[in-house]
């Protein structure tokens, strides 16, 4: 009798430890970072991104808390298709658990919709348009980093409060741009500017000449850029063989990013507006955070939206820990905004019913070269925009989600 009780015992915590290893599906988190490895947005996202969430991973300190965690990365080729077909992949067949990053508004979308539909979780970094959580919200998204309307009012109206009262726009022609383009000019008319033309140009471009030439000759002050990555670069560069800036116009950057004034160099940047929700020299915790990542990434300074990926894939794992679950996408989008977010990238902050993580913006302006002190060391701080005005208010979105 003896010996029947200290079997059923023995099978009893064998089954024990069994459901232990088996609360998370498949007996593994798997993380896929899903963005562009090798085109327009390589750098300010790509491998930098598969660095941050491995960070990200090992800060967490996943392995001692016994979660067996796998990260997968893919190129999406800024390929709608291409983006959701791996998605499908990853769900299906891989057993993936998280996407995060996916630049690009148009594949943002796409895997966005795929991750309800299998009812995993998308959790987007580097995609900026505001319509994620907006019309296009859902229980399984979570928009993490920016959006085109933090850009639009942290940029816009920064702009034309100093000025800068007739635009141009210069824009991708994608979902992003769009977006981009329709958030700013709402802010350049509520404060009293005007949109004397605008032109869409193919995505990405190489050859901006004859839309630099329709800005120049449209005399605006201020030729909105409503793209990013090596379209944003290629345009400023090619402006300056053009003499525009020269000639009393000047660029806003509506998406710049920290890899884009490295490309172009301070003399042709310096001035330049930008909003961003991350910089590495912003505080002790950025600054640690940002040189240990450098010595893993080619000494490379991380991005916004690399840093976005660190902060997201901490506060996945955060919530499935909480969950002791990964199965159900939307409970555990669900339980992270339910708890609150703490981590050295954007300090404390919140996520919202919609799915926006909510944390302050900057205003930065692209410092001169004699001011700059060495390596990656390009911003001033012009303005602090508060978490609570940083992003469009939760009733204006048209989010199915929210009530009332």
């Amino acid at each position: 009798m003896k010996l029947r009780k200290k079997v059923v015992a023995a099978v009893a915590l064998a089954l024990a430890a069994g459901y232990a290893q088996a609360q998370y599906s498949d007996g593994a988190i798997k993380i896929g970072v899903m963005n562009d490895q090798s085109g327009t947005y390589a750098d300010l996202a790509g491998p930098g991104s598969v660095v941050a969430a491995r960070m990200a991973v090992e800060d967490y300190g996943a392995a001692k808390k016994g979660m067996k965690v796998d990260i997968l990365v893919a190129d999406h080729q800024n390929k709608p298709e291409v983006g959701s077909s791996i998605a499908r992949q990853w769900f299906d067949v891989d057993k993936v658990d998280v996407i995060v990053d996916v630049p690009t508004s148009s594949v943002m979308f796409a895997v966005s919709q795929v991750a309800k539909e299998k009812n995993k979780v998308f959790l987007d970094s580097t995609g900026g348009s505001s319509d994620l959580t907006g019309k296009a919200c859902t229980p399984n998204s979570i928009h993490w980093t920016y959006d085109t309307w933090s850009l639009a009012n942290g940029t816009g109206s920064a702009v034309v409060k100093t000025g800068g009262n007739t635009w141009f726009f210069l824009t991708a022609d994608y979902a992003f741009g769009h977006a981009l383009e329709r958030d700013t000019e709402a802010v350049v008319l509520k404060n009293g500017g005007k949109v004397v033309g605008k032109v869409r140009h193919p995505f990405p471009s190489a050859d901006f000449s004859s839309f630099l030439l329709q800005a120049q000759s449209s005399k605006a002050k201020i030729i909105g850029l409503a793209n990013a990555g090596a379209d944003t670069i290629t345009a400023i560069k090619q402006g300056a063989e053009f003499g525009i800036v020269k000639g009393g116009q000047q660029f806003a950057g509506l998406l710049v990013f920290l890899t884009d004034v490295h490309a172009i160099g301070l003399d042709k940047a310096q001035g330049l507006l930008l909003t961003e929700s991350f910089y590495w020299d912003l505080n002790d915790q950025t600054r640690a955070f940002s040189r240990r990542f450098a010595k893993l990434h080619k000494g490379a300074m991380p991005t916004m939206a690399q840093a976005g990926v660190y902060s997201a894939v901490l506060h996945y794992l955060k919530a499935v820990e909480a969950l002791k679950s990964d199965a159900d996408g939307a409970k555990v989008v669900a339980k992270m905004k339910e708890l609150p977010t703490d981590d050295p990238i954007f300090g404390k902050g919140t996520i919202r019913a919609d799915g926006r993580k909510l944390h302050p913006m900057y205003l930065f302006e692209v410092k001169k070269p004699s001011e700059s002190k060495g390596a990656w060391d390009y911003y001033k701080v012009r303005a602090t925009i508060p978490a609570d005005q940083a992003f469009r208010p939760m009733n204006e979105g048209g989010c199915p989600l929210v009530k009332g």
